[in-house]
């Protein structure tokens, strides 16, 4: 307990680096996703080609490798800047990849979502001469993210997970690496590695437990 106590102030920060990784990424992957299943249900074949192929190949390549092309491929060799100071270049080069991830995951969540709105509303709002994208926006997305609430939640989860690899992406501010820097200093210490879980868990179990509610609250009734 003692080591806990000892090194609590700097795991703090450093959770509070993932909290924000989390909401960067939650924000952005959200409006990723959306797009991404825009252009995979699109009646343009070469959108539905796009799509489908960011999806499958994005969701099948391993985190780590997504974070580490942002930070050596585009950062390094390409020359993609966000800021002059290194923590803060990193924070946003590991946002965009951890982003670029989620919103594969976001995507597919949302498509099976439009698979549950019935094919004749669709059909209906073509009848009154709307077009693609305003059917999608106001009758079909809507009713989407009221289905997919609970699987968004559990995306949203992993994410929130995952940013214990945003050292991968040349970020070392956040929890999980701030963790082994203590057990370099003590060895390893189950308090610390207890207190990093308790943490986690604290932010994730009242997330799955809203989504769920709010699932169910929200269904739409067919």
């Amino acid at each position: 307990m003692e080591d806990l106590i000892r090194y609590a102030p700097d795991l703090a920060l450093g959770f509070l680096e993932n909290i924000k990784l989390s909401i960067v990424g939650a924000i952005a992957s959200l409006i990723l996703g959306t797009v991404l299943v825009a252009m995979r249900v699109s009646p343009t074949p070469v959108l539905r080609a796009a799509g489908t192929m960011y999806v499958n190949v994005v969701r099948n390549t391993p985190l780590t490798l997504v974070l580490a092309f942002c930070a050596l491929g585009l950062s390094d060799t390409l020359g993609l800047v966000f800021s002059q100071t290194p923590s803060v270049n990193s924070f946003w080069i590991v946002s965009m990849g951890l982003s670029a991830y989620t919103a594969a995951f976001v995507c597919e969540a949302l498509r099976s979502g439009i698979n549950t709105v019935p094919l004749g509303q669709a059909e209906a709002a073509r009848a009154i001469g709307l077009t693609f994208m305003q059917s999608l926006r106001m009758i079909i997305l809507p009713q989407a993210f009221r289905a997919v609430i609970a699987p968004l939640g559990s995306v949203m989860i992993a994410m929130i997970k995952n940013t214990t690899v945003a050292v991968a992406g040349g970020y070392a501010l956040e929890s999980a690496n701030k963790m082994k820097e203590a057990f370099d200093q003590v060895g390893a210490s189950i308090p610390i590695f207890l207190g990093i879980v308790v943490a986690f868990m604290a932010v994730t179990l009242p997330i799955g437990y809203f989504t769920g509610w709010l699932a169910k609250r929200l269904a739409v009734v067919r």
